[in-house]
């Protein structure tokens, strides 16, 4: 019973420990395939969304998180579903986004057969599918590759736009020449159709993710193209550089290693936010510490971002992965309403929160599915000189309550707002407790007691000064 016992506790404190990180960024779903793009004052990140439990690659829609600080991702659930939003296509895979003219175009595979194209007025959709046809087949010219997939998208300082796309195996054909899998074309000015043919990016050991970014090194606008490489040459995410993106490429090296909780595909992008370079990527952390079975683990992966650097030459530093993930820019002011979907962590192994559509108010998201003992971390919120009381936006069918705890879901207890049935989760009402006087920065923890499955919805959350 001694030993029972003790296992237990270390497997509660284990938990705690691989919960409280900020990597992955994004644990209430499975996301793989990120891409970022920062947009008034926010990161925004779209990805592949991983159906639980499915046994083969499956995504039919595309996941949006940001967030202005890098450690408090807001949660605005999924943006394109296939084929509702494109009747052409039955899914979606490894999105790339650009903004034009107040406009944003995210680019999607439909599985491994083309690349298409859909629009929205707003970052967080939804997006619509246009031109009532793939962007890339395999008829577009010089496009025969063995995966026409994982599309990037990016607009050079001139204005032009161009779509790298492709993957798989290097294979050779029945006249003997190697079949390379790795293309890139200009679009035009409408980002909705491309201009001439393909080009072969001939990037050793190239399997899949390619992605193109740029920027300036010593005044001259550089190129970079980071891909996934095959398991001859180790499974890593590597890089190679130019001055022109249709030519001219040097392989450089590896930007990221395996990481230790992936073994199989990864998929990386390189993007800014405020002047500073992150890599995001995905592993398998959140099924590994699950204990999924290993065969549907491997489609159920977790996004990362991991802060970037350049050596003076413009070539890159290898990324470590961390659990920590990128420095908090900013604090999180508590004496303003702040959404509950905007959250660092979350107890993914209890099994966790979801997020879903709300029907309270001007609509958003909400926290649900939630649970006795299931928590949301906040990360970096400053109190100032004080806070004396906490309102809540909920929406209960069970008595349950929400525990305000610092440092740990387990840390000082400064308030308990207890709640009552509001009549179903469809009836909202704003509850309120005091608060210990709380100053200063601090981790929060949101913690949940009470009885019986989908307890409450939580929409919002803010402190007041003073006030008892």
């Amino acid at each position: 019973m001694q030993i029972r016992q003790t296992l237990i506790a270390l497997l509660f404190f284990t938990s705690i420990l691989s919960s409280f990180s900020q990597n992955p960024v994004i644990s209430q779903r499975y996301t793989a395939d990120p891409t970022g793009l920062e947009y008034d004052g926010r990161l925004y990140l779209w990805t592949s969304h991983d159906i639980d439990e499915q046994k083969r690659y499956w995504m039919n829609d595309i996941t949006c998180v940001s967030t202005d600080d890098m450690q408090n991702w807001t949660d605005h659930g999924e943006v394109f579903k296939a084929p509702e939003d494109m009747p052409w296509v039955t899914q979606a895979w490894a999105p790339s986004v650009v903004e034009r003219n107040g406009k944003f175009y995210l680019y999607t595979g439909d599985g491994n057969r083309s690349v298409n194209v859909s629009v929205s007025d707003s970052p967080t959709g939804p997006f619509k599918g246009v031109g009532n046809q793939p962007l890339i087949t395999k008829e577009t010219p010089n496009a025969d590759v063995e995966w026409l997939f994982d599309p990037t998208v990016f607009i050079d300082d001139d204005g032009q736009a161009y779509c790298v796309f492709g993957g798989g195996p290097t294979k050779i054909l029945a006249n003997g020449k190697r079949r390379k899998n790795a293309r890139i074309i200009k679009l035009g000015d409408d980002l909705v159709s491309t201009v001439g043919e393909a080009v072969l990016i001939d990037a050793p050991g190239f399997y899949e993710g390619g992605y193109i970014s740029q920027r300036k090194v010593n005044g001259k606008t550089t190129y970079y193209f980071s891909y996934f490489t095959n398991i001859g040459t180790g499974m890593n995410i590597d890089y190679m550089m130019s001055d022109d993106p249709m030519s001219g490429w040097e392989y450089k090296g590896t930007v990221l290693k395996q990481p230790a909780d992936n073994y199989n595909n990864s998929h990386a992008s390189v993007f800014s936010f405020k002047d500073k370079w992150y890599l995001g990527y995905h592993t398998r952390k959140i099924a590994t510490d699950r204990k999924v079975d290993e065969k549907i683990a491997l489609r159920q992966r977790s996004v990362c971002v991991d802060e970037l650097f350049f050596n003076a030459d413009g070539t890159i530093k290898e990324v470590v992965p961390t659990l920590d993930g990128p420095k908090q820019m900013k604090t999180i002011d508590p004496f303003q309403k702040n959404e509950a979907e905007t959250m660092a962590a979350q107890s993914y192994l209890l099994p966790g929160i979801e997020t879903a559509t709300c029907d309270d108010e001007k609509g958003g998201r909400m926290v649900t599915n939630i649970e006795n003992g299931d928590w949301i971390k906040v990360s970096g919120v400053d109190f100032k000189e004080g806070a004396k009381m906490f309102e809540a936006r909920i929406s209960a069918q069970n008595f349950a309550a929400i525990e305000i705890r610092l440092g740990s879901e387990t840390g000082q207890l400064i308030g308990k707002c207890d709640i009552v049935s509001t009549g179903g989760l469809n009836y909202w009402e704003t509850v309120s407790c005091s608060v210990k006087d709380t100053k200063g920065i601090h981790d929060i923890f949101f913690r949940f007691s009470g009885q019986g499955d989908n307890m409450l919805n939580f929409n919002w959350w803010k402190f007041k000064e003073g006030v008892k």
